[in-house]
């Protein structure tokens, strides 16, 4: 009973040490030089 409640404490205290992770992490913005698409111009209802 005592192992089990030791293991139950082990994975819940690397759970918490996983979770509070504050490592920098990479971030990298592709530029694209032209728009994929135009936004759509309203022409109005019946035009």
């Amino acid at each position: 009973m005592a192992k089990s409640i030791k293991f139950i404490a082990m994975v819940a205290f690397v759970g918490a040490v996983a979770a509070c992770d504050n490592s920098p992490k990479e971030e990298f913005v592709i530029v694209d030089p032209e728009p994929i698409s135009t936004e759509p111009v309203y022409t109005g209802k019946y035009k």
